[in-house]
Order: structure tokens, then C-alpha cells, then sequence
């Protein structure tokens, strides 16, 4: 017999007008992203063309700023990669905390703002990728062919660990891990009308895992980074405000739900949310106190002067160790908060079953 009422009660999975009207909002903040690009590589590019540029110490090759240039453009877009995603990082822990009233602001406002800002970031990731991709297509010199330099250079930019070389096996790994990371995490607000509310909470809050790889990756693989003290210092300082701000949005989330309390909304004891809120401050404490010390001694894993070749002192399996776990945490996160069927989808499974 024909079913009428499956179609009507079918949702969209995409939210098409909500990601329409965002990156309509992003187009003035993208094109602010493009002009601090042009920026910053106008003045990589000077640094390299006056040799001030801490880089040729490492790689003298780098030196002729006219070949390289799509390799400073990648660096240039990197740059403000890193710089959008702590913008909307922050924008994100202030929406999600009680700091919103203090602000004076709407939380529609800074909601909006953090969307925006979250599709810029994942915009500049791909164009830092895609450069270097470029730059490596261009400079494999191996003798062969197009196809052979476009696999090539494809598996080492886009296929996680296949880059073998110093400190990129472990750097560009992590980045590749924060940009695919990235998509799923941060776009999944458009998916919200199947996974639910909840469950788009939940694994947004994830992306903060994102940010901390977007800032390892370019403390170990920055180049403009290497030697240059005040720069890494710079980086490092940047990243108080973020842990501070996370540790305000653990202690006073905006959502009473996500507060500490003896018992949950229904009166009974929730032991396991709750441990599972004091472990996450507990780290947030943690790592607020971790970037204290390592802004203060340094030794954050970068290059050394008069040190040849710097040890690495995570391995390719302790990052994929790290990986695993995490995404296991995750699927045990959409498993607890994956949405009950709907009462009309089960009555029409059930109509479609009797017919």
C-alpha cells in the first residue's frame, strides 16, 4: 500500500539555509583573513629578501624569496589560520560560558560570530594545505612525471603519516589529523537535525582538541618559528587567555545542565557526569599550569641553535595511540547521546512491516 507519511516526516539532514546565511556572514570576515595573509606574506617575504629570516638558517635554500613563494604564501596562511582559529576558539568558550552578560553582547551575536569565524578557519587550513601541496608539486625534482609528482606530493601533504622527513613526520601528522578533525567537529551545528542538540554539543566541544594540534603543529613545523624566541614566546602567551577561558566556561557554563550539582535534573545521583565534569577542570587546571611552565622555561620542543637536529620526542604510534583513543571517546559520546527513534518514524516502520 502507499505511504504518504514517510516523505512529510523525513528530515533534512543538512541545514542548508543556517550554512548559507553563515558563510554569507563570512564573507566579510574571510576577505579581513585574506588581507592579514597578503600581510603577513609581504613581510616573510622581506625578511627572507634581507636574510632576517631565522628560517635560512635551517634551510638556506629557501633563500631565493621569488622561487619559494608559494611555500611563504602556505606559511602566510597558516599564519592566519592559527590566528582565526584562536578568534573563534575564543568566541566559542566565551558564548558557552556565563561571560556573555558581562560582555554586554547578545549570545546570538557572539554565536553568530564564532560560526563565521569557525568556516574562515577551516577555509584558511585547506588553503595552507593546498599550497603546500602546490609548492611541493613544483619543487619535486625526481624526474617524474606530472602524475608521479602530483601522487607523490598528494600522499605526503593529505595522507596522514606518509611524510617521512625530520620533524615533518610528526608535525605535518598532526596537522593533517587537526584539519580532518576539524570538519566533522566544527560543522557539526548543520548537522544538528539528526544527530540532535545534544550530540552537536557534545562533539563541538571536541574541537578544542583541534586548536591544541593547530598550535603544535606550528610550534614544531613553523619555520618563521625556529630560533626566533620572541615569536614562539609570543605563541605560547596566546594561549593563556584560551586555557583561562576554558577553565571559566568549565567552572560557569552557561547551560545550568552542564554545572556541577549533587544530583541531575531528574533528582538522582549522577556520579559518572559528574566525575566526568571535575576530571575535565581537573585538566583544564592542568594545562593552564603545563603552558605556565613551558612559556616560562622554554622547552617546548622547538630548534635549538647550534643544534644540528633536533630529537622528536613523540613517535608517529604514540600520536596514532592518541588518535585512537580520542575517537573512542568520541563514539562513546555519540552512542550515549545518539537521539531515540521518533514515535511517527517507528509507527511508519511498523505501518510498512504490517502492509
Amino acid at each position: 500500500m502507499p505511504q504518504t507519511s514517510v516523505p512529510t516526516t523525513r528530515r533534512k539532514r543538512l541545514d542548508r539555509p543556517a550554512l548559507r546565511a553563515d558563510l554569507r556572514a563570512a564573507v566579510p570576515d574571510a576577505t579581513a583573513a585574506l588581507g592579514i595573509t597578503a600581510g603577513v606574506f609581504a613581510w616573510l617575504y622581506a625578511r627572507v629578501e634581507s636574510g632576517a629570516s631565522m628560517t635560512l638558517r635551517v634551510m638556506p635554500d629557501l633563500a631565493d624569496a621569488d622561487r619559494y613563494w608559494m611555500y611563504w604564501l602556505c606559511q602566510a596562511f597558516g599564519w592566519s589560520a592559527l590566528l582565526w582559529a584562536w578568534i573563534t576558539v575564543m568566541l566559542g568558550l566565551v558564548r558557552s560560558s556565563a561571560a556573555p552578560g558581562r560582555l554586554r553582547l547578545p549570545a546570538a551575536r557572539i554565536e553568530r560570530w564564532h560560526r563565521a569565524t569557525s568556516l574562515t578557519t577551516i577555509g584558511l587550513m585547506f588553503a595552507h594545505a593546498a599550497l603546500f601541496f602546490a609548492e611541493l608539486v613544483r619543487a619535486n625534482e625526481n624526474g617524474a612525471g606530472w602524475a608521479g609528482r602530483l601522487a607523490t606530493s598528494f600522499a605526503e601533504v593529505f595522507v596522514p603519516g606518509v611524510y617521512s622527513s625530520g620533524t615533518g613526520r610528526i608535525a605535518i601528522l598532526i596537522g593533517l589529523l587537526a584539519l580532518y578533525l576539524a570538519v566533522p567537529l566544527g560543522l557539526a551545528y548543520y548537522l544538528r537535525r539528526v544527530t540532535g542538540s545534544r550530540m552537536w554539543r557534545a562533539l563541538h566541544r571536541f574541537v578544542i582538541v583541534v586548536y591544541v594540534l593547530s598550535v603544535w603543529h606550528t610550534l614544531l613545523y613553523g619555520t618563521n618559528l625556529w630560533y626566533d624566541g620572541a615569536f614562539r614566546t609570543t605563541v605560547w602567551l596566546l594561549q593563556l587567555p584560551v586555557a583561562g577561558m576554558l577553565l571559566t566556561r568549565l567552572l560557569a557554563p552557561a547551560r545550568r545542565g552542564e554545572r556541577l550539582h549533587p544530583h541531575d535534573a531528574a533528582g538522582r545521583p549522577g556520579a559518572l557526569p559528574q566525575a566526568a565534569r571535575l576530571a575535565a577542570r581537573a585538566a583544564a587546571a592542568a594545562a593552564v599550569v603545563g603552558l605556565l611552565v613551558v612559556a616560562a622555561t622554554g622547552r617546548d620542543g622547538g630548534r635549538t641553535p647550534g643544534v644540528t637536529g633536533a630529537g622528536l620526542n613523540v613517535t608517529q604510534t604514540q600520536v596514532w595511540v592518541g588518535l585512537a583513543v580520542l575517537l573512542a571517546v568520541i563514539a562513546a559520546v555519540v552512542h550515549r547521546l545518539r537521539p531515540a527513534p521518533r514515535a511517527d518514524a517507528v509507527a511508519a516502520r511498523g505501518g510498512e512491516e504490517a502492509s
